[in-house]
């Protein structure tokens, strides 16, 4: 991996990162890691070591993580805003260290939070083993997922950047929106700095400071997801700011409302619109919008085999992840994946409905959330919704939709108005049975997806499908085959 330490050398003076705080040189990062490889040493972490890692995005973080993975060990990203699930995943990986970094003020060694883990007695996880044993660098990130318990992905560094190896190529000034703990983050992060391009943090990741960070910073590429758009849309808190220097908006990890999309590319005409599809089960995919206003996109690329079984997407990866430490293999007999994405078929473009598992079966017919969602999202007064499926003792499931209201009314008054609506431009089995009232926040989760199961159906399930993970940067620079 000598790779690694020249590449970031040869940028020099080039700037690696810029927020609040003032910026920073790829010549400064190299030292700031070498820094932080000194401090590991000090605490006796090393090669094999498995390291939880709780912290948010900024230069000193990134220094921190390139560190780890640079004397060989398997990194954990774990995120402040699910400290519940924290020793749980700890556990899931025999954890042996963690690392805190402080959210607030200087982040040096002197001022993180570092502990040895007691041991569980119990062995490492088959796949670990080897790992461990050779000091290979990895990572494990958590699907959320929309349904039920994340998994465990171990993947492996080297197998994860060396994509990046060959050559240098051109890299936006990207905002690092998704978060560390998401594959689509790190793939992300590692896709604009082996290029020698420039990130982006912000400390929140509301509307308006993303808008105020994209004016400040001249941010090219904003990698997000469309429940964000949604919530930027209707906030209208573009209208504030100057987002004149953005090229490229990616959008991923979820289906598209039509309606968003389409208010999106009216809203700023001058920025392509790009959506991405990956995995953290397979890597990311090369994609190829048909336009901007288009959800209908080219998927696959070098190393990726694709298939269409049922109406569902089947993907072949030649570098998937290693394994679950959590879940038996996903993989079929010969190395095929599942997504649990059902799409639509047009020559060589595919259209993405939906996950296979939060179809609503309403008396037989089926119904995609994403569908009805996109209707209501141009209903007044709907500053924001989510479809979930509700049981039902009559049809068996029911269209649930959960509504955000841009003003005050009469609760009444506004189911009765949406319902009749529905009935005149819906067919009858797509009109919800249920609507309820709830606030912006208990509509997506920590990493900006729709929360389509209920706290009580998550406890039932055992486990999810695997998790769309679209990696902007990365996916922008891999050509279709």
């Amino acid at each position: 991996m000598d790779w690694i330490k020249e590449r970031l050398e040869n940028f020099g003076e080039r700037i690696i990162s810029v927020d609040e705080s003032g910026s920073a040189t790829y010549a400064g990062f190299v030292a700031k890691t070498e820094q932080w490889g000194e401090a590991l040493r000090g605490w006796n972490i090393g090669a094999g070591d498995r390291v939880g890692l709780v912290a948010d995005y900024h230069i000193d973080v990134i220094a921190l993580v390139q560190a780890l993975l640079a004397c060989g060990c398997i990194v954990i990203p774990l995120a402040e805003d699910d400290r519940s699930l924290i020793e749980e995943r700890l556990a899931t990986v025999g954890a042996s260290r963690l690392i805190t970094v402080a959210a607030q003020g200087p982040i040096t060694p002197e001022t993180t939070q570092h502990r040895a883990l007691p041991s569980s007695g119990a062995p490492l996880h088959e796949l670990l083993e080897p790992m461990v044993a050779e000091g290979r660098a990895g990572v494990v990130i958590f699907t959320s997922g929309s349904t039920g318990k994340g998994k465990a992905v171990l993947l492996d560094y080297e197998r994860m950047v060396s994509k990046y190896r060959e050559r240098v190529r051109a890299s936006f000034r990207t905002l690092l929106f998704l978060k560390l703990d998401h594959i689509g983050g790190l793939n992300t992060l590692f896709a604009v700095i082996f290029n020698g391009g420039t990130v982006v943090t912000c400390a929140s990741r509301q509307a308006k400071d993303i808008c105020a960070c994209v004016e400040r910073f001249q941010v090219e590429l904003l990698p997000t997801t469309p429940s964000f758009l949604t919530m930027l849309l209707m906030s209208r808190a573009h209208e504030h700011y100057d987002l004149s220097s953005l090229k490229v908006i990616t959008y991923g990890t979820e289906a598209m409302p039509e309606s968003t999309l389409a208010s999106l590319h009216a809203t700023l005409p001058n920025v392509t619109l790009k959506q991405t599809y990956g995995l953290s089960e397979l890597g990311i995919l090369a994609t190829q919008s048909k336009n901007s206003s288009s959800k209908w996109m080219k998927i696959g690329g070098e190393g990726f085999d694709v298939q269409v079984r049922d109406g569902v997407l089947w993907i072949k990866s030649a570098q998937p992840m290693l394994g679950y430490l959590n879940s038996p293999s996903p993989f079929d007999a010969d190395g095929w994946y599942n997504t649990g994405d059902k799409v639509e078929v047009d020559g060589e473009y595919f259209k993405i409905l939906g996950r296979e598992s939060e179809i609503i079966n309403v008396a037989g017919e089926k119904v995609f959330p994403v569908e009805i969602e996109s209707f209501l999202l141009t209903l007044d007064n709907v500053k924001d919704v989510v479809v979930r499926k509700k049981l039902s003792p009559v049809v068996g499931q029911m269209v649930w939709a959960e509504c955000v209201l841009e003003r005050d009314e009469e609760p009444a008054v506004f189911k009765r108005r949406i319902i009749e609506q529905c009935q005149q431009h819906l067919s009858p089995f797509k009109v919800p049975g249920l609507i309820t009232i709830a606030d912006q926040q208990s509509l997506v989760g920590t990493r900006f997806k729709k929360i389509r199961i209920s706290k009580t159906e998550a406890v039932a399930k055992d486990g999810d499908e695997g998790e769309d993970d679209a990696t902007p940067q990365a996916a922008l620079e891999q050509p279709l085959a």
